[in-house]
């Protein structure tokens, strides 16, 4: 498959999902992303019907599905309720996606408050454990996302957005229902940068790296690439070679903004020597 077709778009809260496979089958995008949390694609509303008139439009225009959820549900939870509705919440994705054929659905570790990391960390460790085996029931895949930094002044951040905290979740978890998706960006925001962290990861385990420009040690932007200072070609040609051939998945800017960069990257890539 060539490097063009590999390269997705996140299409987020954009369009509706049957309207989203029709705009990537006319743009000659084969992936797309999709949150499955608000309007016509709020995960309560796909029954059997609506799930296979989906999966046949998406087989028909060659477009692969894969779902994203939220991450502004504390996946960290552990407050009575709550806790419950996040792991219903889970539930449901992990239910829909083998009906709509998705490839996989990205989940977080949650985020803590500062004084009870430790409490968020157990929780959030414990509830994956947990929709994992779900997933296994269901035939489901759940790919762990390295999430970004926050100002080290800011009361809540993010779980597993340092190789460390990110390695205390997929070292604790063993199954072919679970893997992992890189956001190179995110990387980028901490010293490590993309070369540390793909140092440490089991690439092995990755199916999707995430892409989007921003600045070096700065703070979460999800701009154009050519906006920020984030060097694709180096990074195409640093996963590609040592062999990673799964997915990459725009995520920045309005749906045109994101399918016009797929030949902007490809040309960086082949710049770096990146056969594509």
């Amino acid at each position: 498959m060539s490097l063009m077709d590999r390269i997705g778009v996140d299409v987020g809260r954009k369009l509706k999902l049957e309207d989203a496979i029709e705009w990537a089958a006319r743009n000659q995008v084969r992936h797309i992303d999709i949150q499955l949390d608000t309007g016509a694609n709020a995960v309560t509303l796909f029954d059997d019907a609506r799930c296979r008139g989906i999966r046949q439009s998406a087989k028909a225009n060659g477009v692969h599905v894969a779902l994203h959820t939220l991450s502004a549900v504390n996946v960290g939870e552990y407050s009575p309720f709550l806790s419950d509705a996040v792991d219903s919440y889970m539930r449901a994705y992990i239910e829909v996606a083998p009906k709509l054929d998705a490839q996989w659905i990205v989940v977080h570790a949650g985020y803590h408050f500062t004084a009870d990391v430790p409490m968020r960390k157990e929780a959030g460790r414990d509830r994956l454990q947990r929709m994992v085996k779900h997933a296994e029931q269901h035939g489901a895949l759940l790919l762990l996302e390295n999430l970004n930094r926050e100002p080290d002044n800011a009361e809540v951040h993010y779980l597993a957005h340092t190789m460390e905290e990110w390695r205390y979740y997929f070292d604790a978890i063993d199954s072919r229902a679970f893997a992992l998706s890189f956001t190179a960006n995110h990387a980028h925001l901490l010293p490590p940068g993309v070369e540390g962290f793909v140092a440490e990861i089991p690439l092995d385990r990755v199916k999707e790296v995430r892409l989007a420009d921003c600045w070096r040690n700065g703070f979460e932007e999800h701009l154009i690439p050519g906006k920020g200072d984030f060097d694709f070609g180096a990074m195409f040609a640093l996963l590609e070679g040592r062999g990673y051939r799964g997915a990459y998945t725009n995520a920045f800017g309005t749906l045109d903004d994101m399918q016009a960069a797929r030949g902007y990257m490809v040309d960086k890539a082949r710049a770096a020597g990146v056969t594509v």
